[in-house]
């Protein structure tokens, strides 16, 4: 049985997905994820085709870290708790984990079960995202709900300031609504990153039942998300570039950069998302048209307390979600009040 069919028998629409809640489940089931994606021979093992077994056997992981065959599996099968920071550190190294990867894996091993962020979009975030048009700019919670935008944030998210048009979630979006797999021309890299965002929620708050529901929804509805979720993916958007496929302006080549919001000591609060283009480039002039684009009134912010936008549509749990298709770690930057993650 591989990842994706233990992803589809325990999660379901109604069960918890393998890598939510168990915290001691989560760090093996992780572990068991990333020694298979190292090839032997990469880490000067003898491979071949008489391999049983993808990847890493526990006995060979355990002696390239330099611990105990025993305590690894007992590590794996989350009978052993709270390993120390030598072991992790082992263990990170032997697997080529990179920074985010690596937090993950303390995270889990630490075992917290730290509340969820009830972060809201103040007044002031408003503001702020109200100033940065004609760029567009939103922002989103732990869970990827869209939960403030301006204008042209908007526009460029397919119409979040239009009742009805989209879900207010962008990991619903992407995999569940084919106008997401629309916009996205690099659609598979996307989703990795969507994926590898909701592990690292996943793993930090284990206790978020809303949390739970979306990842056990998208595991019931979209392959591609019980596919990629089976990978142990773990990846952190912070900045860089992105391509967009959008029905109004075309294809736009963009540069991104995420900047986060905290609520709390220790808390992740809100990450906002900004784009930009180059001065005088054809993307520039295509922002620009969509800035200038009459959309109604004044920038909509979303409040998660109350789950309505602006607008007046439901965001969140709340928001309609659409018939899947086919159903088938550098810091982000620091801006004016902005603290860095």
């Amino acid at each position: 049985m591989n990842g994706a069919d233990q992803i589809e028998r325990t999660g379901g629409a109604g069960g918890r997905v393998e890598g939510t809640g168990d915290t001691g489940r989560e760090l093996g089931g992780f572990l068991r994820a990333r020694r298979g994606r190292v090839a032997p021979e990469h880490v000067g093992l003898a491979g071949g085709r008489r391999r049983r077994v993808r990847g890493l056997r526990r006995e060979e992981l355990a002696q390239l870290a330099g611990i105990s065959v025993d305590y690894y599996v007992r590590l794996e099968q989350g009978r052993a708790t709270q390993p120390s920071a030598e072991v992790l550190d082992a263990l990170a190294g032997a697997l080529g984990l990179d920074t985010a990867e690596r937090r993950h894996l303390a995270t889990l091993a630490a075992a917290r079960r730290d509340p969820a962020p009830r972060a809201q979009a103040g007044p002031a975030l408003r503001r702020i995202l109200d100033a940065l048009a004609p760029l567009p700019a939103f922002a989103t919670n732990h869970r990827l709900d869209v939960v403030a935008w301006n204008r042209p944030g908007a526009a460029l998210l397919g119409g979040m300031d239009e009742p009805g048009r989209r879900d207010g979630n962008n990991a619903r979006y992407l995999f569940l609504d084919p106008a997401g797999r629309a916009l996205q021309p690099e659609w598979e890299d996307r989703a990795a990153e969507v994926v590898g965002q909701l592990r690292v929620a996943a793993g930090r708050y284990p206790d978020d039942a809303e949390l739970a529901a979306l990842i056990a929804e998208l595991s019931a509805h979209s392959p591609e998300f019980r596919r990629i979720w089976a990978t142990g993916e773990v990846l952190m958007c912070t900045a860089g570039r992105k391509r967009l496929r959008h029905p109004e302006v075309g294809l736009l080549t963009l540069d991104f950069e995420t900047l986060h919001v905290p609520a709390a000591p220790g808390e992740t609060g809100l990450v906002v998302h900004v784009y930009s283009a180059e001065e005088g480039s054809p993307e520039a002039a295509a922002l620009a048209r969509l800035a200038a684009a009459d959309r109604g009134p004044g920038p909509a912010a979303t409040d998660r307390a109350t789950g309505l936008a602006a607008t007046g549509r439901a965001t969140g749990p709340a928001a309609r979600r659409p018939v899947a298709s086919g159903a088938e770690d550098a810091p982000p930057t620091d801006v004016g009040g902005l603290d860095p993650q």
